[in-house]
């Protein structure tokens, strides 16, 4: 059965980024950035620009650069690069009421590491709008659809220090009603696609099975648009080589969802395309760009890698990306895969379609 597009007037195998792309040097310390853990508190020590209105106006330049790229690389549907944060998910994750980070709470990496993490000391709750004025931002200047990511309930209850609730479950169900009022602004600010990213699915996955569904279809109820999530086996720059398993612990599950798409990375784990039978009525965002090789791929290698999942899933439900972690490597490679990745899309589409 043929099955709708995500978005109208999106062509046959859009395009798209995870979430992050490569930083400028002179917006943020990139070598002090790879030298540590991913930060889940603030880590404003990072940026080179100490002047708050200064670095918010040099964060919106590197965010037209962000997407200037994208859409010189042929992508179809345009993030902002995660400009304004050091990392993924400690932007929102500190700005909730309920969270106290001096001193912080201290938690284990997905690497077996302790790291800082936001302290849980009272009730979480979203009490002014944290992203939609950048995604409003985004949307203006970007002429086409826009998605925008936000850490997921399950992924939040991970990383962080839980002092007030009395399981991890009532506290992703708080976490989730303040991703939900989040999403929600995000869409009237005129964002197209809102990403939770849950990256901690995979990583936790015995502990996810218990209540991470409830809380994730918490987080997007009623939200009024189209929704998308994010599960994966790390960044490359942490989990090099062969360290990334072939399959996932977590994702037949996401099935059961009110996510529209999943985005799952596929290209340096090697992962086996068959798996994607275990999604049959999602979306997919199929990660085809290997961010642990220094080398851009081919156009040609994309397509390949494309061609491996079509058996396996109407190519209607099929979003192509890269794998997740783009900040990590230069812009000039960054722009290299997109471009590639994008050529390669395009050469699945003519065979399929015959155009473009």
């Amino acid at each position: 059965m043929e099955r709708p597009m995500v978005l109208p007037g999106l062509p046959l195998l859009p395009t798209t980024i995870v979430g992050s792309y490569p930083q400028p040097d002179w917006l943020i310390d990139r070598e002090g950035l790879k030298s540590r853990l991913p930060p889940r508190v603030r880590a404003q020590e990072l940026w080179r620009i100490k002047d708050p209105q200064q670095l918010a106006d040099a964060q919106e330049a590197a965010t037209l650069v962000a997407v200037s790229d994208q859409k010189l690389a042929g992508i179809h549907i345009v993030g902002d690069g995660e400009m304004r944060r050091e990392s993924y998910s400690n932007r929102l994750a500190t700005s909730l009421a309920g969270i106290e980070t001096d001193p912080p709470g201290q938690a284990m990496d997905r690497t077996g590491k302790m790291n800082p993490v936001p302290r849980v000391a009272g009730p979480i709750r979203r009490t002014s709008p944290i992203e939609s004025q950048d995604a409003a931002f985004l949307k203006a200047r970007a002429g086409c659809p826009v998605k925008i990511t936000i850490p997921g309930p399950f992924t939040m209850t991970q990383q962080a220090q839980n002092d007030h609730y009395p399981d991890m479950a009532a506290l992703a169900l708080d976490y989730a009603d303040a991703v939900n009022a989040e999403a929600r602004d995000l869409f009237a600010a005129g964002v197209d696609i809102v990403q939770l990213d849950e990256p901690y699915l995979q990583a936790k996955a015995d502990e996810a099975r218990s209540f991470a569904i409830e809380a994730i279809n918490r987080a997007v109820k009623g939200v009024g648009g189209v929704t998308a999530l994010h599960i994966c086996f790390g960044y490359a720059h942490v989990h090099q080589g062969a360290s990334k398993p072939g399959g996932y612990a977590f994702l037949e599950e996401l099935e059961d969802s009110h996510i529209d798409i999943i985005s799952i990375e596929a290209a340096q784990p090697r992962l086996d395309p068959s798996i994607l039978r275990e999604l049959p009525t999602k979306h997919i965002m199929y990660g085809v760009i290997d961010l642990n090789d220094p080398d851009v791929e081919t156009p040609e290698v994309v397509a390949d890698r494309i061609r491996q999942a079509l058996p396996y899933i109407d190519a209607e439900r099929l979003l192509i990306a890269p794998d997740c972690g783009m900040k990590y490597i230069s812009r000039e490679t960054a722009f290299g895969k997109l471009k590639a990745m994008a050529d390669g899309a395009a050469i699945v589409r003519r065979e399929l379609t015959g155009s473009d």
